[in-house]
């Protein structure tokens, strides 16, 4: 959490919002564990660079930034601003050529568990546990907040991430992904390397629009279960798209709003109510260590 339904959301919202917007300052908390590239290497890479762009890659937000026609070198003796925030402000020491300068670089933010990614004011108050202030030429602030710190952010020139966005996946190769392997459904759909952006949430109400338990192997499958996994993992993603993604505990948008996909869950999270399609009490499992919600009279 967040999946790639309120990721996708949030990068919406951003995408709106900042793209051809300026970054002028970067401001970086103290807490190291955010940080997956160094603090110097992120603020020399943003400084002074124009979003073209916000996208989502599986669960990653990717800012891509237009490239300048010189780059900065880092120095060991960075410059630092400390203020009323903590923290600091990162400046380059100079600037020389580079051909890698003229390469397109991206930033890279992963939300975790309970990340959010907030555009605000900067009279806004800052909120406990943010790790990042990116100051924008339009005056707004780009800010990351993260409580339990399991997010990072990181550059890069020519992001990658494994596995096959759902959304655009066909039905040929969907099949192929999983048919053979002995590990249960569930475990498989949260696979990253097969599937990414799919996680606990959807997976369970995927499985169990598409009748199958989430225990069951998926080399049982059929390629008529197969396929309507396929169209059920579509269908939920599309539908909690629309609804602004489910927030069911930090998540919310950019502007900070919640979305509302949760009040359609059918399974996940009611363990012990009624089934809506059969009124048999929802179960939970745990499955190599995540829950797992399913009806045991709809789901085979």
């Amino acid at each position: 959490m967040p999946e790639l339904p309120e990721v996708e959301t949030i990068v919406r919202g951003l995408a709106a919002r900042v793209t051809g917007d300026v970054i002028q300052t970067v401001w970086l908390g103290s807490k190291r564990e955010p940080l997956k590239s160094p603090a110097a290497e992120i603020a020399a890479t943003l400084e002074s660079r124009r979003i073209a762009g916000v996208r989502r890659m599986g669960k990653h937000i990717v800012f891509d930034l237009e490239p300048n026609h010189a780059a900065r070198t880092i120095s060991s003796t960075k410059r630092k601003q400390t203020g009323a925030r903590g923290g600091e402000i990162l400046h380059s020491r100079k600037r020389v050529n580079n051909p890698a300068a003229h390469a397109s670089p991206q930033w890279i933010v992963h939300l975790g568990m309970t990340g959010q990614m907030l555009v605000c004011r900067p009279e806004q108050e800052i909120e406990k546990h943010t790790h990042a202030i990116v100051g924008l030429a339009s005056g707004r602030e780009l800010r990351f907040v993260d409580p339990r710190r399991f997010g990072r952010l990181s550059v890069a020139h020519g992001f990658q991430t494994p596995g096959t966005e759902p959304l655009q996946i066909d039905l040929d190769r969907f099949i192929a992904l999983f048919r053979g392997r002995k590990t249960p459904i569930k475990s498989a759909l949260l696979n990253q390397n097969l599937l990414r952006g799919v996680g606990n949430i959807y997976a369970d109400e995927s499985l169990f629009r598409a009748g199958i338990r989430p225990r069951r192997r998926a080399s049982t499958l059929s390629r008529a279960h197969l396929a309507k996994l396929q169209g059920a993992i579509k269908e939920v993603l599309r539908e909690a798209i629309e609804l602004g993604g489910s927030s069911v505990s930090d998540y919310v948008d950019a502007n900070g709003d919640e979305g509302s996909f949760q009040l359609e869950h059918r399974v996940y999270g009611r363990e012990g109510e009624p089934c809506l399609v059969c009124k048999t009490p929802i179960k939970r499992i745990v499955i190599a260590g995540r829950s797992s919600h399913y009806c045991p009279k709809c789901q085979k």
